[in-house]
């Protein structure tokens, strides 16, 4: 008589960690659009995707880099970027007639204040409807980097020129940033109203 072993070999995704099975299920289950949040080394990048019989189709997609095409100048992974990332994002959905989705961090651990939540109130403040809790998006100094441009004002010419030097580089004083931020917010509203 054969025995066979009671062991059950996960799913690759799920080994690599890549995947959390139970949790997509829930957001299968809702029948809407998923707004996907993925944040790499040096972008973040804000999709909304919906789930065929194929596979996931994504129908807008939204990398950090673009906002260098915009004329962002202070990097691609600060919370300020995060909100610019959804907010570009929220736009282009509405232009496709998507008007909600359903959140997906996939395997992020879900902080208060983090740049994922970032992304969110930029999506949301763009007109997308997506299901939150308020207490967890970032405070709106920081949204708009005024936290960096006091931190900059308090430093003299030669620390700012070592701790900034990638924003100088581009032209761009610290102290300027939520000037900066305001202008590219306001640059997406013109492109895609």
């Amino acid at each position: 008589m054969a025995h066979s072993s009671r062991y059950k070999l996960a799913f690759k995704r799920r080994k690599e960690g890549k995947t959390d099975y139970k949790a997509r299920l829930k957001l299968i289950g809702q029948n809407k659009y998923r707004f996907v949040v993925r944040i790499s080394n040096k972008h973040i990048i804000a999709q909304v995707v919906t789930i065929e019989q194929g596979g996931d189709k994504t129908l807008v997609a939204v990398n950090s880099k673009e906002l260098e095409k915009m004329g962002w100048k202070a990097g691609g992974k600060n919370l300020s970027a995060a909100y610019l990332t959804g907010f570009l994002c929220g736009k282009r959905a509405l232009k496709k007639d998507i008007t909600e989705a359903t959140m997906d961090i996939g395997l992020k651990t879900s902080l208060k204040g983090s740049k994922i939540y970032a992304v969110l109130k930029g999506a949301v403040d763009a007109g997308l409807d997506i299901p939150h809790d308020e207490s967890v998006i970032p405070a709106e100094e920081r949204l708009n980097g005024e936290h960096i441009a006091q931190y900059g004002e308090a430093l003299s010419d030669s620390e700012v020129k070592e701790k900034f030097s990638k924003y100088t580089e581009k032209g761009l004083e610290p102290s300027k940033l939520p000037q900066h931020f305001t202008e590219i917010k306001e640059k997406i509203e013109e492109e895609l109203s």
